[in-house]
């Protein structure tokens, strides 16, 4: 697969050199965020530079906080694959992204957790009456080693919004899609840590399978020892794609470890 510059009927938002889209956070003096979600206080100093004065996008800068868009869906415990049955299971989804940029069901009639092409489906696309949508920022800080993570061991987004709780302490049925971009210099990693289900592709091709529901667990992916695999070549642009599902009681926990500083979100 070719390195994506450009992608059609996306719009790429330079959120990390400015404010968060409309609906998201204002650009006040007030708006720091909470545990770093959908806070407007990175590159404070307004122009978007790194610590060298350099561009994030081309690697010449850094910087000190990384934001990202992704959209929520919400859906009702009724859904079959929420609240349904447990287990790890990797092979859910296909190793290549389809062509309209989403996760392809691979699991046939069915797999533990899930339940066909169908509903598996709706988790990432916006289906009138199954789910409701919403955009949703977080923020990843840089850490003293480098690495810039987002931490949440409480990762309930939409408590009282869109299906509302269901009479649950939290609303615990969603899943969360995140799109970037980044140029591949050489020497990164990514990791999560968290449940439930985690796919992560770039330059379209699966990186990370975290599928099924379960306790949190990890994954790192090193982009030198699988670049091979990705088809990626250091000094290009590439596309990352993050596809998380929240599909059970009673926990929640999201975890983001990278040194990749020149992410950039693409808002659909």
């Amino acid at each position: 697969m070719t390195p994506r510059i450009g992608i059609v009927k996306r719009v790429v938002a330079l959120v990390a050199l400015g404010c968060l889209p409309l609906g998201l956070a204002s650009c006040g003096p007030d708006d720091t965020g909470t545990n770093g979600d959908g806070g407007v206080n990175a590159n404070t100093d307004g122009g978007g530079t790194g610590d060298d004065g350099g561009s994030p996008q081309d690697g010449g800068g850094i910087p000190d906080q990384i934001q990202l868009i992704g959209t929520l869906r919400d859906f009702q415990s009724s859904h079959p694959d929420f609240e349904a049955e447990l287990g790890a299971e990797t092979g859910i989804v296909e190793q290549d992204l389809g062509t309209d940029g989403k996760p392809v069901y691979a699991g046939g009639s069915g797999t533990t957790t899930t339940h066909g092409a169908d509903a598996f489906n709706q988790w990432y696309n916006d289906t009138p009456g199954i789910n409701q949508t919403l955009q949703y920022g977080i923020v990843l800080d840089r850490q003293p080693n480098g690495v810039y993570t987002y931490d949440n061991q409480a990762f309930f987004p939409i408590d009282g919004q869109l299906f509302g709780d269901e009479g649950n302490p939290h609303n615990y049925h969603f899943t969360y899609e995140i799109n970037t971009e980044f140029t591949y210099l050489g020497g990164e990693i990514f990791s999560f840590t968290g449940d439930d289900d985690l796919f992560v592709f770039i330059n379209g091709r699966l990186a990370i399978d975290l599928g099924g529901v379960h306790g949190p667990m990890n994954a790192e992916v090193n982009l030198d020892d699988q670049a091979t695999a990705l088809g990626i070549v250091a000094g290009n642009i590439y596309t990352l794609d993050f596809f998380f599902a929240e599909r059970h009681t009673t926990h929640s926990t999201f975890r983001i470890d990278t040194t990749i500083a020149n992410l950039i979100p693409i808002v659909q």
